[in-house]
């Protein structure tokens, strides 16, 4: 008989997160980990980067202490602080999950685990005192969690130090004089704005004409504005061709429609994505099908081809997100235990981006609305009409809902400004329980609150806003207002 009921490769927030629901069902459930619970998330992502952006945040509004009727005589900024309190807190969260992994009964095996075959995992100690060829693992499923690493572009050379990644910069004690950053999405975004935060120069350059260019067009517009007005070098639709490493600075050679051009800077960031980590897993021996692009291909509930082995996570290709991982956990556990979860919908997961100002979404754009046919109605509400963004001093961004005009159904949620995350779990739970703008603007929001923005931009979508007038056409519509 099998030893566990279900075997977990990788205790990042997918991995540790199947595990405690799989013991929650009374499954047994052994993780294999060859580093740090938590995975990249807890340890060099999601955790100790927000620890460092709150620092940058409370810098900045230092800098504007005047406007609240605050005077100092000087200002300084020690970033090698900020990093050890970073790592402070992801040392106090690793030995929580340990913890609540011993507290549900969850064996932690330390080691790298290979899918030998279906129902069979061996694991290599992290010591080389361990058994010669791995200790052998039975179970009744086995969930690949292994996560995923930074991505690099052909030609570009990663040495660590003058060319880094996420990791390393999480980690730099002093901020650079200046910085090239390489890829306009969550993360590149984010450590530019963290660096500038410390006074670094920065330029980001994006192959694709905007700034996440995955978010609603206005939101990306919005940010590029935001980030010039910090001082944020921006270069979209440019082309990198190489970078070139010099003793002291590195040189980038981009090309674009305005030409060739050369960026010089004491560091380059290289922020353009993940790649799975199914390096050494076993999954060709296996017989596990990759996609295209070299992730585990999954259906919806996360099962691979293979009978009985699942993947979860980074290694899917499907979201990158913590929070997608941990949901992927869940649903594959309960449909192991026999549960009947809900197929995942990758569409109503929620995505967060925290630099400032932050950006929230969930759903489809705007565009993207257009594009399948929907009759579509959108609504804005700027977080300049809202009582608690003005008398926090954060007016920036605005809230945008989109609907489908005939079944009143939320296709969208886009918001870009100061704490506009802390919104996200409103919409999520709005959209589960398939809530329509009008509902959603029916429900009183206590003020002064952020979360009013959301009830007038639902408001706002039959043209009916309270705090922000939009004029009417001739036949009494309300004109749409950017």
């Amino acid at each position: 008989m099998p030893e566990y009921d279900v075997a977990i490769i990788g205790a990042g927030p997918g991995g540790y997160v199947a595990a405690i629901r799989a013991a929650q069902l009374g499954l047994s459930a052994v993780v294999i980990e060859r580093d740090q619970v938590g995975g990249l998330c807890l340890n060099w992502g999601c955790i100790p980067s927000k620890a460092l952006l709150q620092g940058a945040d409370l810098l900045n509004l230092f800098r504007r202490a005047p406007e609240f009727g605050i005077a100092y005589k000087e200002l300084s900024a020690d970033l090698g602080a900020a990093v050890d309190r970073s790592r402070e807190i992801v040392a106090r969260f690793v030995a929580g999950v340990e913890t609540l992994l011993e507290q549900n009964r969850v064996a932690l095996l330390r080691g790298t685990g290979r899918l030998d075959a279906p129902g069979r995992v061996v694991v290599q100690p992290a010591s080389p005192a361990g058994r010669p060829g791995g200790e052998q693992v039975d179970a009744r499923n086995v969930i690949l969690a292994s996560g995923g690493r930074a991505r690099s572009l052909p030609g570009l050379p990663i040495d660590g130090d003058r060319v880094i990644t996420s990791r390393e910069a999480l980690e730099l004690r002093r901020p650079p004089a200046s910085i090239v950053v390489i890829g306009g999405g969550a993360v590149g975004v984010e450590l530019a704005y963290l660096f500038r935060s410390y006074g670094s120069a920065v330029t980001v350059v994006e192959l694709l004409p905007r700034l996440l260019p995955a978010e609603d067009e206005d939101v990306s517009r919005q940010l590029e504005r935001s980030f010039a007005a910090q001082g944020i070098s921006i270069r979209t639709s440019a082309r990198v061709e190489a970078v070139a490493v010099g003793k002291d600075e590195a040189t980038v050679s981009i090309t674009s429609g305005d030409g060739e051009e050369e960026l010089r800077a004491e560091r380059v960031l290289v922020a353009v994505g993940i790649e799975a980590n199914t390096d050494g897993l076993g999954l060709e021996e296996a017989g596990v099908v990759l996609d295209d692009h070299g992730f585990v291909k999954v259906d919806a509930y996360c099962a691979t081809n293979v009978p009985g082995v699942w993947a979860i996570g980074d290694l899917t290709g499907k979201l990158p997100l913590a929070h997608v991982a941990s949901h992927q956990g869940v649903t594959a556990v309960e449909k192991i235990a026999g549960r009947d979860p809900p197929p995942l919908d990758y569409e109503r997961m929620p995505r967060a981006v925290y630099c400032q100002p932050q950006v929230a979404s969930l759903g489809l754009s705007e565009a993207q609305a257009k594009q399948r046919g929907f009759s579509v109605r959108s609504g804005r509400f700027p977080f300049r009409a809202n009582g608690k963004a003005m008398a926090a001093g954060e007016t920036e961004g605005f809230v945008k809902l989109v609907a489908d005009a005939d079944s009143g159904a939320i296709l969208g949620f886009h918001a870009i400004g100061h704490g506009a995350t802390e919104l996200l779990g409103e919409v999520s739970l709005s959209v589960l329980l398939e809530a329509t703008p009008a509902e959603l603007a029916a429900a009183v929001h206590a003020h002064p609150t952020l979360a009013e923005a959301l009830k007038e931009a639902a408001l706002a979508v039959r043209g009916e806003a309270i705090h922000y007038f939009t004029p009417k056409d001739r036949t009494g519509a309300r004109l749409a207002k950017g």
